[in-house]
């Protein structure tokens, strides 16, 4: 990271005259100045995720004069993401988003590089890729993912600056400092898959990652500067349906696996099996299964969309269970036989209106809340599957009409 030197470093890039003008008003800032510039212009960030978080974040570094920015996501611009992530327009729906952004950023700011890294970070890849940064800026909405950019940056010596977002709440902090906590001394293990719900499954304020991703920014440039005092050992913690702001502290663990005095993680892992999920998840939930039962013994039997359109048109349909919210139900419907939320179903097993040996078909959004549901209810001894990619598949594969949300 960059630091404050007695002597300008011969190595270090100058402002132009047109740099010196497009920041006059971070120059007169007696806390900043030309100094603290030239640090923004010779610094680098990372930013993993391109999406709610890293829009805002990602415009607001770039505007700021970070010198180079990378991007790390390989998803597509899809409706859905207009809402909140104002990296983009109508006219790059279907695009990748690495391509509208780049031009975006490069529009705002020609003297900034951006860098991009069009690839799923993985244990492989990560620690090459974030130890040629000064700062991280991490707005991912997984936790295989999020553990794992903490994992790499204690171990490349990387300032993590993290957010997260979830429907009204959100929350930012720096982690992996040399004197600092990291995300596993806040929190050591990652939830019980399924118990944390997506910003998908549970909605997001469409505002919320601008304000908070703009706090995320604002502490990369705290700590690319060296101006300032960076939520290092502080968690900020926001409630935007209250309008309530507060602040905790987050210690270091001498314990911890990662950061502490004995770590026991000394290399990256495998951070899907260590967050409890499948290692076929994305194969279970993309919508492009083409039988009905997965090969694996132990494995959740599967029904593919296809499947399921071909026996309710020769009259020969199974149960079919929905087990997303009633608010969902609302804003598409595949005609399933009952909707129970997934976590009201143990409670409410005697209302499945399925006879104890019907054939029954569940499915939510995209297929991982019913394969949980699926587990359930075969355990209780129905004969249960899950519906591969759930809603959008069926819209992806069979009816377009039916939204994707």
């Amino acid at each position: 990271m960059a630091t404050t030197t007695a002597e300008p470093d011969p190595q270090q890039a100058e402002l132009s005259s047109d740099e010196l003008q497009r920041y006059s008003r971070h120059l007169t800032l007696p806390e900043f100045g030309r100094e603290g510039q030239e640090k923004l212009k010779n610094a680098s960030v990372l930013l993993v995720g391109a999406g709610g978080l890293g829009s805002p974040a990602a415009t607001y570094l770039a505007a700021a004069g970070v010198g180079r920015i990378g991007l790390v996501d390989f998803d597509t611009v899809e409706a859905s993401n207009l809402q909140r992530q104002i990296l983009y327009g109508t006219s790059d729906v279907g695009r990748p988003k690495l391509d509208a952004a780049s031009e975006r950023l490069e529009d705002l700011n020609p003297h900034v590089e951006v860098e991009r890294h069009e690839v799923r970070l993985t244990s492989d890849n990560a620690l090459g890729i974030i130890d040629d940064y000064d700062v991280v800026a991490d707005g991912t909405d997984n936790f295989p993912t999020r553990y794992l950019v903490n994992d790499a940056c204690v171990m490349t010596g990387t300032p993590n600056v993290y957010a997260s977002i979830f429907r009204f709440e959100g929350q930012v902090s720096v982690f992996a400092t040399e004197d600092g906590p990291c995300y596993r001394c806040l929190y050591e293990e990652p939830p019980p898959p399924g118990l944390v719900p997506s910003c998908a499954e549970g909605g997001v304020l469409g505002i919320l990652p601008g304000f908070i991703g703009t706090l995320q920014a604002t502490e990369v440039i705290k700590l690319l500067a060296d101006v300032g005092e960076p939520l290092v050992g502080r968690l900020l913690m926001s409630d935007a349906l209250h309008m309530d702001f507060r602040t905790v502290n987050v210690p270091t663990n001498p314990d911890c696996p990662v950061c502490g005095d004995d770590p026991t993680v000394t290399e990256l892992i495998d951070y899907e099996a260590f967050c409890g999920i499948p290692q076929d998840d994305d194969a279970s939930t993309n919508g492009t299964a083409d039988t009905d039962v997965s090969d694996s013994d132990d494995a959740i039997p599967e029904t593919s969309v296809h499947t399921l359109k071909q026996r309710r048109d020769a009259d020969d349909a199974p149960f079919v269970l929905d087990v997303r919210e009633p608010y969902e139900a609302d804003i598409a419907s595949i005609d399933a036989d009952q909707l129970i939320p997934v976590d009201e179903l143990e409670d409410r097993l005697d209302e499945l209106e399925a006879d104890p040996d019907e054939e029954i078909v569940v499915h939510c959004r995209s297929g991982g809340r019913s394969a949980k549901a699926t587990e359930f209810l075969r355990e209780k001894g129905y004969d249960a599957s899950n519906l591969a990619g759930g809603v959008l598949a069926w819209s992806d594969e069979i009816d377009s009409s039916v939204p994707k949300y």
